[in-house]
């Protein structure tokens, strides 16, 4: 397991309730993701925000990290590698309730692309399952395990470019099928023309789904 760090959003009220963590994608790092909690948090007073970069430089990329080696679109390789990364995801992710002083339960994971692998994997293996989970752009490795794997069941929004020639949109559909047939499920969006990336429709879901997420209304 390897520590990891990043950039900070402390809650504009000066008291944390709730927490998101954002997980970057391939070759990014978290203070991209910062940008988009940036672009939250003033609609979110009372929230935490935390975007670590992932625990492994990418060769040729300054600035670059990734959560596990990938090169081409191997599904063995993505679930062994979301397997190797997990400690440090989950590490993260329970130092940072214990920093902020937030229950496990009012807690939202974001993820992109590659990110969204290691969003979905930690949290659907969480003890309590956090308050939702936001894929961008990604995909469910190990989706034939996860039944006997998953011992949380957070609310779950996917959200994919049509235009996506990096992790193709059938990508998300694979991974709400994945969710369903493990006794999960998951909402999804489709944004038309957007590639690999967030289009101006998936900023305002996000933003919706993390307000309903933390207010308690996706609980069953």
């Amino acid at each position: 397991m390897i520590l990891i760090d990043g950039p900070r959003i402390a809650p504009k009220s000066g008291q944390a309730k709730k927490l998101v963590i954002l997980f970057h994608g391939y070759g990014s790092n978290g203070a991209d993701l910062a940008g988009l909690a940036q672009h939250w948090a003033p609609h979110f007073p009372d929230v935490a925000w935390a975007s670590p970069d992932a625990p492994e430089s990418v060769p040729g990329a300054p600035g670059g990290y990734q959560w596990f080696p990938i090169s081409r679109l191997d599904p063995v390789a993505m679930e062994q590698g979301v397997r190797s990364a997990h400690a440090t995801a989950e590490q993260f992710v329970a130092s940072e309730l214990r920093r902020w002083e937030v229950a496990p339960e009012n807690l939202v994971l974001i993820g992109f692309s590659q990110g969204t692998m290691m969003a979905l994997h930690t949290a659907l293996r969480r003890e309590v399952a956090p308050a939702g989970v936001i894929g961008y752009s990604g995909a469910l490795p190990g989706p034939e395990r996860l039944k006997s794997e998953m011992t949380a069941k957070p609310p779950i929004m996917l959200i994919h470019g049509d235009s996506d020639d990096v992790l193709p949109v059938g990508m998300t559909f694979m991974a709400a099928q994945g969710l369903a047939e493990a006794g999960h499920g998951a909402q999804f969006h489709i944004s038309r023309g957007i590639p690999h990336s967030i289009g101006p429709d998936g900023l305002e879901l996000g933003q919706q789904f993390i307000e309903a997420a933390l207010s308690g209304r996706l609980r069953g």
